[in-house]
């Protein structure tokens, strides 16, 4: 992406995270921020009852993810001077990116034809909790809301027995996917700009992002004419595999067993947790008979996890099917497959500090791209403002004008 620059106006982590991938990739990200306040998410505090400031250091997670990389100017698009400076950056950019909605759009002068009116050329991005066409364009969204509870992924984790449903993993967490799917867009659109000269107008909501997460489901409902039947979870591996599914170790914690070929693997299990008999078991001594008994099999493989500690089962396992460790925030961040090859970063802090994020999941010609941390507010600003050819005394005007921070 080098050579292309993106005109970010939006702000929390849906759209900035599209942003931030194309940073990633090598793109010129400039981040339009409003003048006083900046990106409303540089005042969030905590999320999901965790806390989210970056204390007396800069370095400010909830930001540096979906920001890494840009530069960031304060302006003030209610004002002339400021909404001249956006026309004039639209002019030299390539992409316009945006989570604003209709009103806000329209009320600042930055719809569509307001930005192709300076740069026919120029792709044009809505980033929207429920899409740009219908009732609902005007209602904004968050992910907890549009991509977890709308699009299916609330109701597809939570048990039928449960008396509460169950939230998000991780924050931002449907923000991060669609900032991703945004940015695959974007290069599709920049390609076809190449090839046939023709810009795109891009609408990618957080409702369809998570109905495309959970569209197996949707496709299975849609298929059989109504909503999919209860199916009732076994305590322990699957109704007819008990090799798949988690099991808990002798130390409290769990490995995820996903062997979907449980004749094949069924032997190989036995033979590595030291239960050879079970092979011979004539409750489980072919394919068929060990998926009729499952469950009772099932009860076995959990009490046989329960004999030995996690490391113990990890070097057991070594090499037996599919099978992962169930990890937490802090060993996903430490995870040697990530880290050998290459999608944990270090970048310095405004202070000059270490530090790490986690990149995006692409990467070009087996080498980690070089990143950068996110901007502290309005960074960047004179560097922005006199990059268009404006003189020191024109910046000062502007500052005394309120137009810019």
């Amino acid at each position: 992406m080098t050579g292309v620059r993106v005109l970010e106006v939006a702000q929390f982590t849906f759209v900035p995270a599209a942003g931030a991938v194309l940073a990633d990739w090598g793109a010129d990200v400039i981040k339009v921020e409003h003048a006083e306040t900046g990106d409303a998410q540089r005042g969030l505090v905590q999320v999901l009852g965790l806390d989210v400031s970056g204390g007396s250091s800069s370095f400010y997670p909830i930001m540096e993810g979906p920001n890494r990389g840009k530069r960031s100017m304060g302006l003030a698009l209610d004002k002339p001077e400021g909404r001249e400076l956006l026309l004039e950056l639209a002019r030299q950019s390539d992409v316009f990116l945006t989570n604003f909605l209709p009103a806000a759009r329209e009320k600042l002068g930055i719809e569509v034809e307001d930005i192709r009116a300076v740069n026919p050329d120029i792709i044009y991005v809505r980033g929207s909790g429920f899409g740009n066409r219908g009732e609902e364009r005007t209602k904004g969204g968050y992910d907890s809301t549009a991509f977890w509870a709308r699009a299916g992924s609330a109701a597809g984790v939570t048990p039928p027995e449960s008396e509460q449903l169950l939230g998000m993993p991780a924050g931002a967490y449907g923000d991060s996917l669609g900032g991703m799917t945004i940015a695959g867009g974007i290069s599709a659109a920049l390609y076809a700009r190449q090839v046939t000269g023709e810009s795109s107008v891009i609408d990618v909501s957080l409702l369809s992002v998570g109905a495309w997460a959970t569209q197996f489901s949707a496709n299975l409902a849609l298929m059989n004419g109504g909503p999919l039947p209860a199916v009732e979870t076994p305590k322990h591996g699957a109704p007819s595999n008990p090799l798949i599914g988690p099991y808990r170790t002798s130390d409290d914690r769990w490995l995820w067993l996903a062997m979907l070929q449980p004749g094949r693997y069924w032997p190989e299990f036995c033979r590595v947790a030291e239960r050879p008999e079970l092979i011979d078991d004539e409750r489980f001594d072919s394919a068929e008979k060990l998926m009729q008994n499952a469950g009772e099999a099932a009860a076995l493989v959990a009490e046989i996890f329960a004999t030995k500690d996690f490391d113990t089962w990890v070097k057991l396992l070594d090499g037996v099917g599919q099978w992962a460790a169930v990890q937490n925030a802090w060993e996903v961040g430490n995870d040697p497959g990530l880290r050998t090859n290459g999608y944990v970063a270090t970048v310095k802090d405004a202070e000059g500090v270490d530090r790490e994020l986690i990149l995006n999941p692409v990467q070009f010609d087996e080498t980690p791209p070089e990143i950068t941390r996110a901007p502290q507010f309005a960074e960047h600003t004179d560097e922005v403002v006199l990059g268009l050819g404006k003189t020191e005394d024109e910046l000062i005007g502007l500052k005394i004008a309120g137009a810019i921070t």
